[in-house]
């Protein structure tokens, strides 16, 4: 476990409600959740299909808007702010991982992790300093960055990913399904990745359905109906993937 965990919040829900018209019928995806996310923590997040926990990534990473209840960003209420205000927290705070990876394969892996940077108005030198830190940091090979991510295997693809959400120094990443697509050996490497990541003091939010995966967070949040029904303090890190045989 990371020893650099702070008091202080980095991503605070109050009281968050979020619902969807269906047609004529309304879906309540959250129902009052509360959950406070602190600097250094790593924190997964369980539950069955449809439970909301996609639903709760997009609203701490300010995706999506709550129906009602407040969300803070380093301490900064979100809830009326412009969707262009909205963007450039997203861009500055909150780094994403996804499970498809969401790399654009028109563009080498250097463009694809360059991405963030280019509406900073940092120099080319600074930008690539930047990209080369964040792919050597997730363990990245330099020889990559002038590749295509469909020439990489899908392990190195989401460690590209990964490089990309890192190189703006976020306040913190949200994971939705980062080994979801991925070989239990790749999935291994990803997780290794994260883990290092958060000794190192960066704050993670990871969704999965996979509990070896789950367990190798410092908390587990267990979500069903749109509401937090547990929360398991003492992570048994031997159950984590890292730790495990099949």
């Amino acid at each position: 476990m990371s020893s650099g965990i702070s008091e202080k919040p980095v991503v605070k829900l109050v009281d968050v409600y979020k619902k969807y018209k269906l047609g004529e019928a309304e879906f309540q995806a959250l129902r009052g959740v509360n959950l406070e996310v602190r600097k250094g923590e790593f924190v997964a997040v369980m539950g069955p299909s449809g439970s909301g926990k996609t639903t709760l990534l997009n609203i701490m990473g300010l995706i999506d808007r709550p129906s009602s209840g407040k969300v803070f960003i380093d301490g900064l209420d979100t809830t009326k702010l412009s969707d262009f205000e909205l963007a450039k927290i997203r861009n500055t705070k909150i780094g994403f991982v996804f499970q498809s990876f969401n790399l654009i394969n028109r563009l080498t892996v250097y463009e694809n992790i360059e991405l963030p940077l280019l509406v900073r108005g940092l120099s080319k030198a600074e930008r690539e300093r930047l990209v080369i830190s964040a792919l050597l940091k997730v363990g990245g090979d330099i020889s990559w960055l002038r590749k295509k991510p469909l020439q990489l295997s899908g392990g190195q693809q989401q460690r590209v990913a990964i490089a990309r959400a890192l190189v703006t120094n976020p306040s913190f990443i949200l994971a939705d399904e980062p080994t979801g697509n991925l070989d239990r050996a790749s999935g291994k490497i990803v997780m290794s990745t994260f883990v290092g990541l958060n000794k190192q003091g960066q704050t993670i939010v990871m969704v999965t359905h996979d509990p070896e995966v789950a367990h190798c967070a410092q908390k587990i949040l267990y979500i069903k109906d749109g509401r937090i029904i547990k929360v398991e303090e003492q992570v048994d890190f031997s159950k984590c993937i890292l730790n495990t045989q099949s």
